[in-house]
């Protein structure tokens, strides 16, 4: 689920809430004549925490009992911490920089070496900030959230610091050169904030400035200019947005060229916005569609990614969906209502645009090619023209870029699927040639496992694809515990990834694992995702609904043994699943969801997910969300399968009110459940890898309990 616009990607792999009204709304919108939970959603109130507390004392007890939750957690744990994992490359320059987990690093190390360093096989780092000797020092829990450096060099930057996973931070200027916080430095407290560097004594932040400064859904939409050594209160307002809009940030773009522009965003809904661009003659709009984004510079261009067909000139050709274009920078400073785009990448009826990143003088593009990886180089020639070379990428595998350097050609790739453990791949942009980096070695025994791909009939005939990973000998028998896992929604693409926890706590014990791409995500262009959006939304849920029938139809599984497991928009779905098609699984794992769909744009971020769900005030999506609503569709005389709920209480994108309130109303009908809330984490499976451990050890416990045979008290 989105913060301000990033999405959460809740696989496998997966490693107080401020709210948009008053408790009581209007009746008229809320969840019924009477919305008998509504004091959960209070989300540190102390009856609210006191349920939570019993609740999970309750399923603490029964699932720590199981004889497997002991090894489950210690190898969750042991996978997780493992030292010969990937160290994930971020490039700056000509250094490698990386933030690294593992059992002595709790919270974690923000680390770099040089590129070639990196390249050897026992990289010397060097600890740029220790999070876990932060947190004693200053006796906060700090969950690192990244790092914003001025360009060039990055010396400079801001990092993000958020207490107990929070998607508010607080941002601190930090030297990248001498490793320490800046005093005296730039310093903006806790809220929910975007930054940008215009140079380096001047910051352009949006934040809570106090009252008529935050969007109904809790962004903000005021930015202003800070300039070096003056109070953060004094900072001049440059750019404002509106207080329906979603929320407002800027960018800043640089190329190697020297180029740099200023843009300024009024995201008016999640999937739309409107650009300004800095001239010197001022602010003007930028000509974009609403479906379109700003995607980089270089080369004295202005690359555009557009989610939506567009005919900038009546008597000129057409752009389709799914495009990457080019701007020539000159032209629209010149004239930003009037653009000219050439395009770069045109998506064809089976390859998708699925990434992009610049060099010092290429482009990097990654696709997808039925749900599996494809990589480019682009190279702008001449005034208008783009060539472009494949790189030689695994195949039957999912390729996303990882990191590209503007000051050289380097970048890295990364190659992965169910069965085979991420490898890093350095290019070369100029030679448009990749090398082995490293590989992470197995984590798990995946030497008896295969993954075949089929083909689901959904029920308006739309053919939706999907993975099943699964034992070699695997007996078409029926009785086989399936695992099916899918998203859903917000254009997001599901791809197969190597998962060590689900391969050692799932897989390695004869379960199989299923990931459907159904419809609202982007596995196939901005088509796919839209055909599920808004009222239309039912579709997804029949994709889902006909995956499980396909498996059961193939006898790979039956309902005694199929278990489904979603977060955030996939939590909503699994909801969906629960109530509409209670009798096709056994199991469900149901995380950090949306469920009270009549009230969602009232707590937390959700009023900014209108453009995905619909809204309450529209009195068509307003039936159709009612008809759907888990929370609203709940039925006291209906047996339901036993779900597995787990939220965060510091979720301040989805908040945990949702997975609270359902399950007090299952509570209510005698309906069983299990709970599991923990503080922190934000909006993910815990704040470090020990807290996200124990949390997945619950999981697959709970998923054994339902979907294998008994444990033995031997496990």
């Amino acid at each position: 689920m989105p913060n301000g616009r990033a999405v959460l990607f809740p696989s496998l792999a997966l490693a107080c809430l401020t709210l948009g009204a008053a408790c009581f709304y209007a009746q008229s919108q809320s969840s019924g004549p009477e919305d008998k939970y509504i004091w959960l959603e209070e989300a540190t109130g102390t009856r609210a925490m006191d349920w939570v507390k019993t609740e999970n004392a309750r399923t603490a007890k029964i699932l720590e009992a199981d004889p497997r939750f002991a090894t489950f957690n210690d190898e969750a744990l042991k996978v997780s911490e493992d030292p010969s994992r990937l160290p994930i490359p971020g490039l700056r320059g000509d250094d490698v920089y990386n933030f690294w987990n593992d059992e002595k690093n709790v919270r974690g190390l923000y680390r770099k070496t040089t590129l070639s360093d990196y390249s050897t096989p026992t990289p010397h780092w060097q600890t740029v900030l220790d999070i876990d000797a932060l947190d004693k020092q200053e006796s906060t829990s700090w969950v690192f959230h990244g790092a914003n450096c001025l360009y060039p060099g990055d010396e400079y930057c801001v990092f993000d610091l958020s207490v107990g996973g929070e998607d508010a931070s607080t941002a601190r200027e930090f030297n990248l050169k001498q490793n320490k916080f800046i005093d005296g430095g730039f310093s903006s407290p806790h809220s929910k904030q975007d930054i940008s560097w215009e140079d380096k004594d001047t910051l352009l932040i949006a934040r809570d400035w106090g009252a008529d400064s935050m969007t109904k859904s809790g962004y903000p939409y005021v930015i202003k200019e800070w300039k070096r050594g003056t109070p953060l209160d004094t900072a001049k307002e440059v750019f404002r947005g509106e207080p329906d809009d979603i929320n407002a940030q800027s960018a800043v773009l640089h190329d190697a060229q020297g180029e740099q522009v200023t843009l300024f965003e009024r995201g008016v809904s999640f999937f739309e916005s409107r650009w300004w661009i800095k001239t010197p003659d001022g602010l003007k709009e930028l000509n974009i569609p609403r479906k379109a984004n700003p995607a980089g510079l270089l080369a004295g261009c202005l690359l555009i990614d557009t989610h939506e067909d567009w005919t900038p000139d009546p008597a000129g050709p057409k752009f389709i969906q799914g495009s990457l274009l080019s701007l020539r920078l000159a032209d629209v400073l010149r004239d930003p209502a009037h653009p000219k785009p050439t395009i770069v990448f045109a998506p064809s009826s089976d390859e998708f645009l699925n990434g992009y990143a610049t060099t010092k003088s290429r482009l990097i593009v990654a696709t997808l090619k039925h749900v599996l990886g494809r990589a480019y180089v682009y190279t702008p020639t001449g005034k208008d023209a783009w060539t472009f070379k494949p790189l030689d990428v695994p195949d039957n595998s999912t390729i996303s870029i990882v990191t590209a350097s503007d000051a050289n050609e380097t970048f890295f790739l990364s190659s992965q699927s169910f069965l085979t453990p991420p490898s890093l791949l350095q290019g070369d942009a100029a030679a448009a040639h990749l090398t082995l980096s490293r590989s992470q070695p197995p984590l798990f025994d995946a030497s008896q496992d295969t993954t075949e791909q089929f083909f689901a009939t959904s029920k308006d005939g739309t053919k939706v694809p999907y993975f099943a990973v699964h034992r070699k000998d695997m007996q078409l028998n029926g009785q086989n515990p399936t695992l099916l896992n899918a998203y859903g929604g917000f254009e997001v693409s599901e791809t197969p990834r190597y998962s060590a926890i689900a391969g050692k706590l799932w897989l390695e014990r004869g379960g199989v694992f299923v990931l459907a791409n159904i419809r609202g995500g982007g596995e196939f262009g901005p088509a796919w995702h839209e055909a599920g959006l808004k009222t239309h939304r039912q579709r997804i849920y029949d994709d889902f609904a006909a995956v499980g029938e396909d498996l059961i139809a193939r006898k790979i599984t039956s309902p005694a043994h199929l278990g489904i497991i979603g977060g955030s928009n996939g939590g909503l779905l699994m909801g969906v699943e629960m109530t509409q098609h209670p009798d096709l699984w056994n199991a469900i794992v149901i995380q950090v969801p949306l469920l009270d769909m009549l009230r969602f744009e009232q707590i937390a971020a959700g009023a900014s997910w209108v453009g995905e769900y619909g809204s309450v005030s529209v009195p068509d999506e307003r039936a159709f969300l009612a008809g759907i609503s888990p929370y609203n569709q709940l039925k006291p005389d209906v047996k339901y399968p036993e779900p597995l709920i787990f939220t965060t209480t510091r979720d301040d994108r989805v908040g945990p009110q949702h997975a609270r309130k359902f399950a007090a109303k299952m509570e209510e009908y005698h309906q069983p459940f299990l709970y599991d809330e923990i503080v922190e984490g934000g909006h993910g499976a815990g704040a470090d890898l020990k807290q996200a451990a124990r949390s997945w050890a619950e999981t697959y416990v709970y998923l054994a309990e339902k979907l294998m045979a008994p444990a033995s008290s031997s496990q």
